[in-house]
């Protein structure tokens, strides 16, 4: 595929970033999927909330050529709109912050997520887009808004299922979304369940376009990914350098075969360093550095630089750009 040219088309719509909509044709090169505050009883021990230590980081992709981080952590795992601000003005990268809920096992028992109706949920939601984030993870309506905006929508499916109170979750991102034409990212465990959720957004009267299924290379199945693309989703790749579920040298082999078939427009990098394990600003690894330092170079070589420039920059643009549907604007 080296050497291979591609035409790739961009609307020039805004993105929300914590401080402020943005063009899209700004965005630049972007980890379409990582965590840089992060707190969940599904991961004991593995919580980071150091604004030093996640500028350290992002500083150090910024390096490397990252221009945009989108940060995924949801309600009610830690997300600090606050501290994102910050790291995002000290360092020049743009974070596009997310708003709505994860899985059900990213909940502690007793969560007002876990108990809370589809219209609460959405309304939580739509603040966090429209008005400005809650500084904190609790429902509290007096506790006044952080002024940074989501500028994605975050929710999650089970292995092989959908549970009902990730169905409401997901109906209430539906429903935000279709106010706002704010994109939808969904986590998929193990990459399955994906036309399944697929479904259930359409149902919901979200355009396809507008879905972004994450971790789909955990289940590097090209076959369903191609169908999947068919139907107009965007597919994020995600575990880069994370050889414990596969060698870099298989993602590119799926990587190269999306691209032959035709899919280059429907996939996205990130890196979703969701331990503080894997963060080299506590000691761990692989790092943000990975995706451009180690990662990016062999996919270039694989695809070509105009191939792996789409993926990057062109895709992240057109997926995160918000698409009002219902007369809002962004």
């Amino acid at each position: 595929m080296q050497g291979a040219e591609f035409a790739v088309t961009t609307h020039d719509r805004s993105v929300i970033t914590v401080r402020g909509p943005i063009s899209s044709a700004s965005l630049g090169v972007t980890d379409a999927h990582d965590h840089l505050f992060l707190r969940t009883p599904a991961l004991p021990g593995q919580e980071f909330d150091d604004l030093e230590r996640s500028t350290a980081e992002v500083r150090a992709a910024r390096s490397t050529g990252i221009s945009t981080v989108v940060e995924v952590t949801p309600i009610g795992c830690g997300r600090r709109p606050d501290l994102m601000r910050a790291l995002s003005e000290a360092t020049g990268v743009n974070i596009v912050a997310a708003s709505g809920y994860h899985r059900d096992a990213h909940y502690a028992p007793g969560s007002w997520v876990m108990d809370a109706s589809v219209d609460l949920l959405a309304e939580r939601i739509l603040a966090d887009l429209q008005d400005g984030m809650h500084p904190n993870d609790w429902l509290d309506p007096d506790w006044p808004l952080d002024p940074a905006r989501a500028g994605v929508i975050k929710a999650g499916a089970s292995y092989q299922r959908i549970s009902d109170r990730e169905r409401d979750r997901l109906v209430a991102g539906a429903r935000a979304s279709r106010r706002t034409g704010a994109p939808l990212l969904v986590h998929t465990e193990v990459g399955t369940c994906a036309h399944e959720i697929v479904d259930l957004l359409q149902g919901e009267g979200v355009p396809q376009n507008r879905v972004i299924l994450a971790h789909l290379d955990r289940n590097p199945d090209l076959e369903l990914h191609a169908d999947l693309a068919a139907r107009g989703v965007t597919l994020e790749y995600d575990t880069p350098g994370r050889i414990k579920y596969r060698p870099d040298s298989e993602l590119l082999d799926l990587i190269e075969a999306m691209v032959a078939a035709g899919h280059l427009d429907r996939l996205l990098l990130g890196l979703d360093l969701g331990r503080r394990d894997y963060l080299h600003a506590y000691g761990g690894g692989p790092g943000m550095t990975y995706l451009m330092a180690t990662f990016v170079p062999r996919l270039r070589g694989r695809i070509g630089e105009a191939a792996a420039d789409a993926i990057l920059s062109g895709n992240p643009a057109r997926a995160f750009a918000w698409s009002p549907t219902e007369g809002q604007v962004a």
